[in-house]
């Protein structure tokens, strides 16, 4: 055998010319292997024993966490912008939609305590009547007759029944009636024009335009002619005619009118200031009975024909 076989079998080195070296690729593979189980056999080892320590660690600090909790607010870049946006549309939605029944709702209950105050309280009741327009009756007689008491809610008050109290005065016409807050009634009233006086058992009935004796008096009025009736109303026959001839009569006839005598249906007479008198008849055409017997004033002659006003006479 030769030296350089005994060589090779003594464990010469293998071809390749590296002696007693690993083989190719086996000290990378080995020495990577090695490395990493020399660094893996304390490092596992350190790894477990931290862990072991960690978990007891954990552990304890699980226990102590138990114990008490706090709460921590996320600062606002913990939130994502379009969540912050996406929360603050849904609030301002909710908002919105709250918006109207919160109002109507708030003034429900205005309407309701208004109400109350002003139908259920004396706050705004009635104190004080005020007549307006009255010269034939009193302040007294309205209130009176308006029957209102005091202190009684003026939103409550019966305008309407008030009204129709205060026009059955005699002397009122007609009537209105109107709030005025916080406690006064205003009262305005028109009252009756008189056109003549009825003579009647030494005193004076006073009449309007259409018949209503709203005023008895002891004196004759001043300015007022006499219509000499039986009895004085709006439903009398002869009340009637003599109105229709008042109303009929020209500013001549007026100025020297005296009186309307009233016998009959037909027998009407108007008597003028020095005894001049005119022969009337019956109430109809008294518009033109009064242009023809205002002709003839100028003409002599106590009495005036015009009961026929086509044919008159006078003598």
């Amino acid at each position: 055998m030769s030296p350089g076989a005994s060589r090779g079998r003594s464990g010469g080195p293998p071809p390749g010319g590296r002696g007693g070296g690993p083989p190719p690729g086996g000290r990378g593979a080995a020495g990577r292997g090695a490395g990493r189980s020399g660094r893996a056999g304390p490092g596992t080892g350190g790894t477990r024993s931290g862990a072991a320590r960690s978990g007891v660690g954990r552990s304890g600090t699980g226990r102590g966490t138990d114990r008490g909790w706090r709460l921590v607010r996320a600062g606002t870049d913990a939130v994502p912008p379009s969540v912050r946006r996406f929360t603050r549309r849904a609030r301002q939605n909710r908002v919105r939609a709250a918006l109207p029944w919160t109002l109507s709702a708030g003034i429900l209950v205005l309407v309701l305590a208004a109400a109350g105050i002003v139908y259920g309280t004396p706050l705004l009741g009635f104190r004080t009547l005020r007549v307006v327009g009255a010269t034939l009756v009193t302040d007294d007689q309205v209130r009176q007759a308006a029957r209102v008491t005091d202190g009684v809610p003026l939103a409550r008050v019966d305008l309407d029944a008030v009204r129709t109290r205060v026009a059955e005065l005699p002397p009122v016409a007609r009537a209105t009636v109107s709030r005025q807050w916080p406690n006064t009634l205003r009262v305005e009233v028109v009252e009756r024009t008189p056109v003549a006086a009825v003579p009647q058992n030494r005193r004076f009935l006073v009449v309007d335009g259409s018949g209503v004796v709203f005023q008895t008096r002891a004196d004759r009025p001043a300015g007022l002619p006499l219509a000499r009736l039986g009895t004085p109303g709006p439903d009398d026959a002869a009340t009637k005619g003599a109105l229709t001839v008042l109303a009929a009569l020209t500013p001549e006839l007026r100025d020297r009118l005296t009186e309307v005598t009233v016998e009959g249906p037909a027998r009407i007479t108007v008597t003028l200031r020095g005894g001049r008198t005119v022969l009337w008849g019956d109430a109809s055409r008294s518009d033109t009975k009064a242009q023809v017997a205002t002709s003839l004033l100028a003409r002599k002659g106590d009495t005036i024909d015009v009961r026929t006003p086509d044919v008159v006479t006078i003598r």
